[in-house]
């Protein structure tokens, strides 16, 4: 079954979750529409991480989550730029403060059906404290403890071992919570942001006991084979680039 919608507002052509700019595509409405029509409301969008793209700003996630009450809006990188550097809240400020502008232009509050994802964000600014530091805190104020999803890109990056030890380690400091007013990142609040979140989205029971193994099936599991380090996939320019567009059809016109 479908659990959810993902969206690319930048590629191949641009358009608006809320078709504010009369020169882009006029179907942003019309999708969330059809979504609310459907019965699957969650809208996971691509915003952020744009290469300039201005279709991938995050300006729209406000007033289409105004207008849509009822649909879930999953902001995947939460408006984050490689090219910006992330501080305290302005105003006028690029990256995530887009996110966090339009959310409170829009009256949305936190805790509300706006979610901020980390893919990619996270990994880009787990070796920057202090940015890292501003990012989460703006979001933990902007959308709340409840809703900041969980994200690794590992599919870019291969296993997410690092990130996950990385965060579980990191600290909104005590200067920074009461110089910018930014709610301490607990053991609790990492915890839903790690799965906990996510899993009441979707609806998922997490399990809440360990898993147990019996030996005979620990046995069975090693003579089924042991794993090696041998990568899988293709290996040649051409195989990568063509697997790369076999997945990401939407490229394929800028071939």
């Amino acid at each position: 079954p479908i659990a959810a919608w993902k969206a690319y507002t930048h590629s191949p052509t641009g358009w608006f979750l809320d078709d504010h700019d009369p020169d882009a595509t006029q179907v942003g409405e019309d999708f969330l529409a059809r979504v609310e029509e459907i019965g699957v409301p969650i809208v996971a969008v691509h915003k952020g991480l744009s290469g300039g793209n201005r279709y991938a700003s995050p300006v729209d996630i406000g007033p289409a989550a105004a207008a849509h009450p009822a649909v879930s809006f999953l902001t995947y990188h939460s408006g984050f730029e490689a090219g910006v550097t992330e501080g305290p809240y302005d105003a006028d400020g690029a990256g995530v403060d887009r996110l966090v502008r339009t959310v409170a232009d829009a009256g949305i509050r936190p805790g509300s059906n706006v979610y901020a994802e980390l893919g990619s964000t996270w990994r880009m600014l787990m070796a920057s404290p202090d940015e890292a530091a501003h990012v989460f805190g703006k979001l933990l104020i902007a959308v709340g403890e409840d809703n900041v999803l969980w994200g690794t890109d590992s599919i870019w990056y291969g296993s997410p071992q690092d990130q996950i030890q990385a965060f579980r380690s990191f600290e909104i400091t005590a200067e920074f919570q009461e110089r910018f007013g930014y709610p301490a990142l607990t053991a609790d609040i990492k915890t839903k942001i790690l799965g906990a979140n996510a899993a009441r989205l979707y609806g998922v029971d997490p399990l809440t006991a360990p898993c147990r193994f019996e030996p005979a099936e620990r046995s069975s599991l090693r003579q089924a084979g042991e794993l090696d380090h041998r990568t899988y996939g293709p290996v040649r320019r051409r195989d990568i680039i063509a697997t790369f567009l076999d997945e990401h059809p939407w490229i394929r016109p800028f071939r």
